[in-house]
């Protein structure tokens, strides 16, 4: 059994590096739900299973202090890994981009610590490793199931190569924006390129349509509010003299509040209506609403505050603008009960850490292990030494 901190921070960055080895997509993490289950059996840390590969170990839940929880995500992406570290994806088309392997073995860490030191503990904590992160609601059928039963109050964290090591975010309110998706099918008349006047050009109809999307940001949405619509597709694939009959257009948006939402999903429903009948050409449009915005609730953003603070020093707080117009499932739990979430600088100079997420080039920054297990245990409660 393992003793001494940074040998558990070993131990875990090792766990890490055979993850980002073996990744696994959304609602297929079996094997990693397995891995995380088999270390918990190891140290004898109880759990509970849900939503198939998530796991919730459980610790000092005969105490009666309030009830903590602490979340990682565990799914990796379908992208093709472009690193030359020793630990790469095994996998064709699967890789960890946004260091949810790192979230994972950051919070092993804390399981591991807090296990050998369970007696120091004087309230119960859930560690919740989340499936599905990635798109899947993971989060939403984790708190469906149960994950949250009893608990009081729960925290979060995300890498965000965009910050400096050493430094973080968590605001009070909105803190990650909310999104949504949009899909327009578009319906004209073919034929051939040289006789336009025969058709009715879906193609033409998707580029007004591109075009006067943009201005529900710059007509619609006051300057003080964050927002963004992007026009991410545009499928019209055609010979080079033929006017296709049908084009596909679809992209996303990004809002800080529900209300915004609403307001810019109607507003593209309407100019992509208005603008079909200019073009006289038939639409189809679906509005997919994803995630809510990430919202944290005062008292627990300067919990975790105060802990990054004492963690990183006292010029923590990074000056990047929140929200981040990225999204999280971890809004479904800040909308369920009292909770913070973070954003914590990875950027200490290597390349690789300061590639976005999501990108094939990315890679999680081991040393964020050790300072950010020691922030999520304090804010779980624990008071021992290192």
């Amino acid at each position: 059994m393992l003793k001494k901190f940074e040998e558990v921070v070993n131990f875990a960055i090792d766990f890490r590096h055979n993850l980002h080895k073996n990744p696994e997509l959304k609602w297929e993490e079996t094997d990693t739900a397995k891995s995380i289950r088999d270390i918990l059996d190891e140290y004898n840390i109880p759990y509970k299973t849900y939503a198939n590969t998530g796991t919730c170990g459980l610790l000092a839940q005969d105490k009666k202090g309030p009830h903590i929880a602490i979340r990682g995500d565990i799914d990796a992406l379908a992208l093709e890994e472009k690193t030359d570290v020793p630990y790469k994806s095994t996998k064709k088309q699967c890789m960890h981009a946004c260091g949810h392997d790192g979230h994972t073995a950051t919070l092993m860490t804390a399981a591991i610590w807090l296990k050998q030191n369970e007696h120091l503990l004087e309230n119960p904590v859930t560690l919740l490793f989340q499936p599905a992160e990635e798109g899947g609601h993971g989060a939403k059928k984790m708190i469906e199931e149960g994950c949250l039963d009893g608990v009081d109050m729960i925290f979060g964290w995300h890498n965000w190569p965009a910050i400096k090591f050493g430094q973080a975010v968590c605001p009070d309110g909105t803190v990650m924006a909310g999104n949504g998706t949009f899909h327009i099918d578009i319906k004209g008349k073919g034929g051939h390129s040289s006789q336009p006047e025969l058709c009715r050009d879906p193609v033409l109809a998707a580029s007004a349509m591109t075009l006067n999307l943009q201005q529900i940001i710059s007509r619609h949405v006051s300057p003080q509010d964050s927002a963004v619509v992007s026009v991410t597709s545009i499928d019209g694939r055609s010979d080079l003299t033929t006017i296709p009959d049908f084009v596909k257009l679809e992209g996303s948006i990004r809002v800080p509040t529900d209300e915004l939402k609403s307001f810019v999903f109607n507003k593209i429903d309407e100019i992509v209506k208005a603008t079909a009948k200019t073009y006289d050409v038939d639409v189809e449009v679906e509005l997919r609403d994803r995630y809510g915005a990430t919202i944290n609730h005062k008292t627990q953003a300067a919990m975790v505050r105060e802990e990054l603070k004492n963690q990183l020093g006292e010029n923590w707080e990074s000056d990047i603008p929140t929200p981040i117009m990225a999204s999280e499932d971890f809004s479904y739990y800040l909308n369920t009960i009292p909770g913070a979430f973070a954003l914590i600088g990875s950027d200490d100079g290597v390349e690789k850490h300061q590639k976005a997420c999501h990108n094939v080039h990315y890679d999680f920054n081991d040393k964020l292990i050790s300072p950010v297990s020691k922030t999520l245990m304090r804010l779980a409660g624990y008071k021992g030494d290192f």
